[in-house]
C-alpha cells in the first residue's frame, strides 16, 4: 500500500512539473523575448511592438537623394571604390558560397532540400524571348540583408534558380547589405561576375543605417526604399539619376516586384507567389512565415499583418500573452475556413517573409497599362496622429488608399528564417507542391472585397490595443 502511495505521489509531482514548465514557456513566449532572441539578424519586418514613448516617428522626406548614412554601390559609369572588407576568419571561403548559390546540387553547406521548379505550372510566367520579346521589365527582385551568411546558400540559391527559370534577361536583382561582419557583404559583392555571366542586371549597395538605433521604422522604410531605388532609376522617376548598367528593359505597372526577407525558401515558393498574383489578379501576395520558439511553430509577423476585418491574426489579450497563438483567425470564419483548406485569402495587410506586388503604385502608374499617372507611394513611417505601425502595414494602407487593396496571403507557401527550422515547417505544413498538385482551381479564386474595414487594430505595444480608422490622417 505504501509503495502504491509513493507511486501516486511521484506521478502527481511529475504532472505538476510538466504543467509548470509549459506555463512558464508560454508566459515567456512574447514578442519582447522573441525580439531579443532575433535582434542579431536584420529582418526588415521584425518589429517588436514599441512603447508609446517611442511613437514619434516622422515620415521620411521624398527619396530624391540618398541619405548621408547610405554608402551606395549601384554601378555607375565611374565606379566608386568598394568598402574596405571586414575582418574575416581565415577559414571563411567566399568561393564555396558562390558555388553553392549557383549549383542547386551542391552539398557544401547543410540547407533546406527543395524540389525542382514546377515547369508545367509556372511555364506561363516566363517572358517571351526572341522576336516575341517586349521591352518591359517582367521581374524585379529586392532584398535587404544583414548578418545572413547562414541562409545565403538557400535564399540566394532559390533566387538564382527562380531567375534562371523566369529568364535572366527579364529580371533585375537588387540587394542592400547592412552592417554585416559575418561574410554576407563579401559574398554579395562576389556574386557580380557570376550574375554578369548569367546576363542578369544586378545592383548591390551597402548601408550604414542601423535600425536598432533611433527611429527604427523610419530607417527600415529607408532600407526598403533603397532596395527599390534602381527600379525607380531605370524607370526614369524624377529625382532618381540614371545608373549603370542601365537595363535594356523598362519597368512599368506590369512589372512584378519580388521582395524577399532573409528566409530559407524554395524556388517554387517564389514562383507560387508570382503565380497567385497573376491568377488572382492580386495587387500583392504574401507567404506565411513562422518561428519556432517552443516545440510548435507560431505565426511570426503578427505585429504587421491584419485580417480583412482589421484584426490581428491571433488574439493577444491586454496582459500581452501569446497563449492563443495557435488559434489563428479565431473570429473570422470565412478566413479561418480558407486557411484550413490551404486556400489563398484576402487580408488588409501582410508581409510574412516574402511578397510579390505590382510596380505600378511605387512608379505612380496605373495598372491599366495606358501610361496614366497616379500618386506614387513608398515605404514610410507613421505620420503624426497615425497609429505607430510597421512600414509593411503602412505600405498596405497606402495600397488600399490608392485603389490597390487586392492583398492576399498564400498559405501553401510556408517559410522560416533558418534552414533547420524551414525543414521542420515544410515537413509539418507541406512543400508548396503538395498543395498545388491537388488544388481546386475554382475554390482557389478569392472573392475579393473592394472596400477596407472601417477600423483596424492599432497595437503600438503589447496589451495596448485600440481600434482606429484605417484611413486616419488620410482625410
Amino acid at each position: 500500500m505504501m509503495l502504491r502511495g509513493r507511486r501516486i505521489i511521484i506521478q502527481v509531482a511529475c504532472i505538476f512539473l510538466v504543467t509548470i514548465t509549459i506555463w512558464i514557456g508560454y508566459q515567456s513566449f512574447s514578442p519582447e523575448s522573441w525580439d531579443q532572441w532575433r535582434h542579431y539578424s536584420f529582418h526588415p519586418d521584425q518589429h517588436a511592438p514599441i512603447s508609446p514613448a517611442n511613437t514619434e516617428d516622422k515620415p521620411p522626406p521624398p527619396s530624391t537623394t540618398q541619405p548621408e548614412e547610405i554608402v551606395s554601390h549601384i554601378p555607375t559609369s565611374t565606379p566608386e571604390p568598394e568598402p574596405e572588407p571586414v575582418a574575416l576568419d581565415s577559414s571563411f571561403d567566399t568561393t564555396s558560397y558562390i558555388k553553392a548559390i549557383f549549383d542547386p546540387s551542391d552539398t557544401t553547406f547543410p540547407r533546406l532540400e527543395c524540389p525542382a521548379p514546377d515547369s508545367a505550372r509556372y511555364e506561363y510566367l516566363k517572358a517571351p524571348i526572341g522576336d516575341g520579346a517586349s521591352q518591359e521589365l517582367k521581374y524585379y527582385f529586392a532584398l535587404d540583408l544583414r548578418q545572413s551568411i547562414k541562409v545565403l546558400p538557400r535564399l540566394l540559391g532559390s533566387t538564382v534558380e527562380a531567375i534562371r527559370f523566369l529568364g535572366p534577361s527579364n529580371c533585375v536583382l537588387s540587394i542592400v547589405e547592412g552592417n554585416s561582419n559575418d561574410g554576407t557583404r563579401e559574398v554579395l559583392y562576389a556574386l557580380r561576375p557570376e550574375l554578369k555571366d548569367l546576363v542578369v542586371t544586378y545592383y548591390v549597395q551597402s548601408s550604414e543605417l542601423d535600425p536598432g538605433a533611433g527611429e527604427r521604422i523610419e530607417k527600415l522604410a529607408k532600407l526598403r526604399n533603397l532596395a527599390l531605388s534602381p527600379l525607380l532609376s531605370i524607370a526614369g522617376v524624377p529625382g532618381y539619376p540614371k545608373i549603370s548598367p542601365q537595363s535594356a528593359l523598362v519597368p512599368n505597372a506590369n512589372t512584378t516586384v519580388i521582395f524577399l526577407n532573409d528566409v530559407a525558401l524554395c524556388v517554387n515558393d517564389i514562383l507560387e507567389l508570382a503565380h497567385q498574383r497573376a491568377f488572382q489578379s492580386a495587387d500583392m501576395t504574401c507567404a506565411m512565415d513562422w518561428t519556432y520558439v517552443g516545440r510548435d511553430p507560431t505565426f511570426y509577423d503578427v505585429w504587421v499583418a491584419r485580417t480583412i476585418q482589421g484584426d490581428l491574426f491571433f488574439d493577444i489579450p491586454p496582459d500581452g500573452n501569446w497563449n492563443s497563438a495557435w488559434n489563428l483567425f479565431w473570429n473570422d470564419g470565412t478566413t479561418r475556413g480558407r486557411f484550413s483548406r490551404t486556400l489563398p485569402f484576402q487580408v488588409f495587410a501582410c508581409w510574412n517573409g516574402a511578397v510579390t506586388f505590382g510596380a505600378g503604385p511605387i512608379l505612380g502608374e496605373q495598372s491599366s497599362g495606358d501610361g496614366e499617372k497616379e500618386e506614387r507611394i513608398e515605404f514610410r513611417a507613421s505620420r503624426e496622429g497615425e497609429c505607430h505601425s510597421g512600414e509593411p502595414t503602412l505600405f498596405c494602407k497606402d495600397l488600399w488608399r490608392t485603389g490597390h487593396g487586392r492583398i492576399a496571403v498564400v498559405p501553401s507557401v510556408n517559410l522560416e528564417y533558418s534552414d533547420e527550422a524551414a525543414a521542420k515547417i515544410k515537413a509539418l505544413k507541406g512543400y508548396t507542391s503538395r498543395w498545388t498538385e491537388q488544388e481546386d482551381a475554382e475554390a482557389m479564386k478569392i472573392p475579393w472585397v473592394e472596400t477596407p474595414p472601417d477600423t483596424i487594430t492599432c497595437m503600438p505595444g503589447l496589451g495596448d490595443q485600440t481600434r482606429r480608422p484605417w484611413n486616419e490622417t488620410f482625410v
